[in-house]
This record gives structure tokens, sequence and C-alpha cells, in this order.
């Protein structure tokens, strides 16, 4: 039972990937700043210290964003990610399944959702990014760490039709929560000290963004 509930804890965290309120940015962004992530090379991952030995990693596989920006004015820009809660995988059915049922109960909170208020350059490649982000219908404010990493074009094929060039964006952004905020407050004290799983969790969302 021990091992079973070991294997349950790692929920804790959110994420990827809970995020984002059911609100949309006041203004519309112009059609040549809208931005779509490519699934195929784009991520929601976490992980949480396990033990305080190690780490317990995990992703989530569904997920959708909206992103508005321009490399000329990034203060105007803005994002919506929506993250489906019931595609939590961290490579270990049991454990995923406890993760959805007991601690992001995805019956009742199907999507976890982040929208961002205010977007700062802090560096050349570097943005700040803050917003709220939902988890079990809870909102907090979050603040997301953001790497540009440039753009490039690239050819576009379809069905072996040359479609001409896509102009293709990279970001990274990283975070921290404590799931205690989110109320996934489980958690098991260990004979030698500390806990089973660490309250704090570390996100990480890497976006390979095409322009609409």
């Amino acid at each position: 039972m021990i091992r079973r509930l070991v294997r349950s804890t790692v929920p804790g965290m959110l994420l990827v990937p809970a995020v984002l309120a059911a609100q949309t940015p006041a203004a519309a962004p112009s059609s040549g700043n809208r931005w779509t992530p490519d699934p195929a090379h784009s991520a929601v991952t976490f992980r949480v210290r396990h033990l305080g030995i190690s780490w317990v990693n995990g992703a989530f596989r569904q997920w959708t964003g909206e992103l508005n920006y321009d490399s000329a004015n990034p203060e105007a820009a803005s994002v919506i990610i929506r993250i489906q809660t019931a595609s939590v995988d961290t490579e270990n059915e049991r454990r995923d399944n406890d993760i959805k049922a007991n601690y992001l109960a995805v019956d009742s909170f199907p999507e976890m959702t982040f929208l961002s208020r205010k977007v700062e350059r802090v560096a050349p490649d570097r943005l700040k990014i803050t917003g709220e982000l939902t988890i079990r219908g809870i909102t907090r404010p979050l603040t997301l760490f953001v790497r540009y990493h440039g753009k490039w074009e690239t050819p576009w094929w379809e069905d072996g039709v040359d479609k001409g060039p896509k102009t293709r964006a990279g970001f990274e952004a990283t975070t921290r929560i404590n799931r205690h905020d989110f109320g996934v407050s489980w958690n098991s004290p260990l004979a030698r000290g500390g806990i089973v799983v660490s309250d704090e969790v570390t996100i990480t969302i890497d976006v390979e963004a095409i322009r609409d």
C-alpha cells in the first residue's frame, strides 16, 4: 500500500499543464502576429522531487495554445494555454490513474488553463509573462520566465504539394508552483525526515510555433 501511495503522489504538480481561465485577451491580435504551436515539436512537461533524492517526470500529451507575438513589440504579446488533464503521462499507468482520479479530478476539471495578463521584455531574448493559472477550479497568479529562440523560414509540404514557406518561432517557458496552492495536498512523512513528494513542482513549456 505504501508503494501505491508513493506512486500516486506525483499530481501535486499542476501542471502542464492546468492552466487557462475561460477568458480571452482584451484586444484581438493582428493576423500577422498569430502563432499556433506545432504539437510535433512542442511539449508541456513537469517534474517533482521524490523522497528528496530524485525526480518524477511527466507530461501532458494533449493541449493547445493561442499565441500573439511580434518580436518588434513583445510587450503587446498574449498567450492562452489549455491543457487536457486526462492526458497526464508519467510512464506509469497505475500512477497516472491515481493522478487523474484523486488529484487532478479530471471528470470534474477536464481542463487546466493559463491566461497571460502582462508581458515584459527583460533582455533581448528574455520575457517575463505574468498571468493566471487555473487548476481544479482554483486560480492563482503565475509568472512564466520565457526565452525566445528566434524564428526561421521553412518549406511546407502537404500531401506532396509545396505550400510555400512557413515561419516558425521557438519559445521556452519555465516556472514553479506550490501544489498546495491548488488544493493538491496529500503527502506522507518519511521516517528519516522529509516527505515523499516535494511541495514545489517545476513546469516547462517548449513551443515551436507556426505563424498563421
